[in-house]
């Protein structure tokens, strides 16, 4: 058989996705959603539950196929001839019950193509390597939900795939677990792996992704860098002068709001300079004055609409 060598295009992209489209029965799922995915980044697929991330990402692996539209994966227009190159951890956790986790970590690499013996010694090193050496002849169901979480993961890892792809991997872990979680996922993209996972938490895309995807309702609200997101708003400015009133005040948009003793505007277009010298001129008195770049859940809402934030649940942080 013949290798497919793949072009220095696609090799510049881990996945790429054009137009795709799901319906099931009369449901469409996904509605035209296109993705280009670099390799080695840390990719996040946002929006709330039921936005079609899932079907996404299934779409993407080849475990279904898109009703149109068309998706290569490392190369391939096939999903499933990647599929040893690929590391899946389902939103619907799986591990049996009864086996041991050094057992389960080696099990999920041999159905990637990876022998059991070598299995077992990478089962080894990796529990090692997450303090979890003591555990490895523990049957699964005596674990905690983080501990059997983390095994499902090496589990994912552990045939050292080029992609892998995480659908809601921090559901239901604790702050600890998360955190040991976001670190995995960060040392496996600096490995060389390109990571690809779905959220309906923003804090966790804006601390690990590099690129993001906001979907909602089924359709790609948005595809590009976090720092691209961010721009589509201004800066806020915080402001806190000793004079109440003077000349000065013209320099400041007549839509601030007062938040206690501080004005709180968008920074005008002339940018900061103008308005310090204003400040300055006019004898405001600045106490203080910061200038805040906006968070990517403000860039969240003014992409995807307030709805879809209140629908993942999430308040703004403070």
């Amino acid at each position: 058989m013949l290798r497919q060598v793949p072009s220095a295009a696609s090799e510049a992209l881990a996945v790429e996705a054009v137009d795709l489209v799901k319906d099931f029965n009369e449901t469409r799922a996904v509605d035209g959603v296109s993705l280009s995915v670099p390799a080695g980044s840390i990719y996040g697929l946002l929006g709330p539950n039921g936005a079609g991330k899932t079907t996404i990402l299934r779409m993407l692996l080849g475990i279904i196929d898109p009703s149109s539209g068309r998706r290569v994966v490392l190369g391939r227009e096939r999903p499933l001839e990647a599929a040893r190159e690929i590391g899946y951890l389902p939103e619907e956790r799986g591990l049996y019950p009864s086996m041991h986790a050094r057992e389960a970590i080696a099990f999920m690499g041999a159905l990637r193509g990876l022998p059991l013996a070598e299995g077992r010694r990478r089962a080894d090193a990796l529990l090692a390597e997450h303090n979890l050496s003591d555990w490895a002849k523990k049957p699964i169901r005596t674990l905690s939900k983080g501990m059997a979480q983390t095994v499902q993961l090496l589990g994912t890892i552990i045939h050292k795939p080029r992609l892998i792809i995480l659908d809601e991997p921090f559901a239901g872990l604790d702050a600890i677990n998360q955190a040991r979680l976001e670190e995995m996922i960060r040392r496996e993209a600096r490995a060389g792996a390109t990571i690809i996972f779905s959220t309906h938490v923003i804090a966790h895309a804006e601390r690990l992704c590099e690129e993001i995807a906001i979907i909602a309702k089924g359709r790609l609200a948005f595809d590009g860098r976090v720092d691209e997101a961010r721009a589509r708003l201004r800066p806020i400015v915080r402001l806190r002068t000793r004079a109440s009133d003077g000349a000065w005040r013209s320099a400041i948009p007549a839509d601030a709001r007062r938040e206690g003793d501080e004005f709180v505007f968008e920074l005008p277009p002339g940018g900061p300079e103008p308005l310090l010298k204003a400040l300055i001129d006019g004898a405001a008195g600045i106490e203080t004055l910061a200038i805040e770049r906006p968070g990517l859940h403000d860039a969240f809402v003014a992409i995807a609409g307030a709805g879809a934030a209140a629908a993942m649940g999430q308040e703004k942080p403070q």
